[in-house]
């Protein structure tokens, strides 16, 4: 137990005696309890270019022309992305119409301008929240009557039933990859990290989150020369290569490619799930950008 001197140096160092206006100031003679310095160092070695160093610099840009400063040009055009609504691209007209209806049921529900479809959509998904209000909470894994939408629309593409049970919404893509690949981790370190198979190219949320998670990058090369296909050789390659250095855990397949564009066969797609059966993987298919 510390003594009373101990205890009074303690305060004394943390108080300072302001003569001129004859009183005790408080002083902040520590540093910052969380700063760059100390933060998860996993963190630190994010990288994610598409909101990097370029994209914060074009904000600096922004607002120096905001401001009135005198540049060569008067415009930022930001193509870090495929923001569509930004680069004028309008929303689809009935998702809006339900959405609006849903945020404010008493005033739109019977307003003449919604058409019936919209309104009958948005009493579906009202009716399955609590309180018949969107501001409730829903299930953690999405209000019932859209998975069950979805487990739907599935059905009727894939051609065999699908249980909205097993249907997890939500907030973005992004945030569904980092759970999935968050539950895909070894919890260890060393050559006893999890590996994630990734494309090269690939969209570089794949490698900011692994290294947020200190996991293990294992690149596979899509094949240029074959409009960007996805090789077998070349996964088998890459993950003997890796198991010296980690667990490989995830097979990470984009398609259509993100950015190569590409659209995988039949063919391929039945033989990369071969392979994911064949070496124990968890396949992850990022189909963000399905084109029908």
């Amino acid at each position: 137990m510390r003594s009373a001197r101990q205890r009074l140096h303690t305060i004394c160092s943390h108080v300072k005696w302001s003569k001129e206006q004859g009183r005790v100031n408080l002083v902040q003679t520590r540093s910052k309890v969380l700063s760059t310095d100390n933060i998860n160092p996993f963190v630190k070695n994010m990288e994610y270019a598409v909101r990097g160093p370029i994209v914060i610099r074009a904000a600096e840009i922004e607002q120096e022309l905001k401001a009135g400063k005198s540049k060569p040009f008067s415009d930022v055009i930001r193509a870090n992305i495929g923001d569509c609504h930004a680069t004028g691209q309008k929303p689809l007209t009935f998702l809006r119409q339900v959405v609006a209806i849903c945020t404010d049921p008493d005033r739109l529900m019977d307003d003449p301008k919604y058409p019936a479809d919209a309104k009958s959509r948005a009493k579906r998904i009202l009716s399955s929240c609590g309180g018949q209000s969107i501001g409730a909470y829903s299930d953690s894994s999405g209000v019932r009557v859209i998975r069950e939408d979805i487990a739907s629309y599935i059905t009727n593409r894939d051609g065999h039933p699908c249980n909205p049970d097993n249907i997890f919404l939500c907030t973005g893509a992004s945030d569904g990859i980092k759970t999935i690949m968050k539950l895909c981790m070894t919890g260890e370190g060393g050559n006893k990290r999890a590996g994630v198979m990734i494309p090269i190219p690939q969209y570089p949320l794949y490698t900011a989150t692994i290294a947020e998670y200190n996991a293990c990058p294992i690149n596979y090369y899509l094949n240029e020369d074959n409009n960007w296909s996805l090789d077998i050789p070349e996964l088998k390659r890459s993950i003997q290569e890796a198991r010296s250095h980690c667990v490989p855990r995830v097979l990470c397949v984009i398609n259509p490619g993100n950015p190569t564009g590409q659209v995988l066969s039949r063919e391929n797609i039945e033989n990369v799930i071969r392979f994911a059966k064949e070496e124990n993987l968890v396949l992850m298919a990022d189909e963000v950008c399905l084109i029908k």
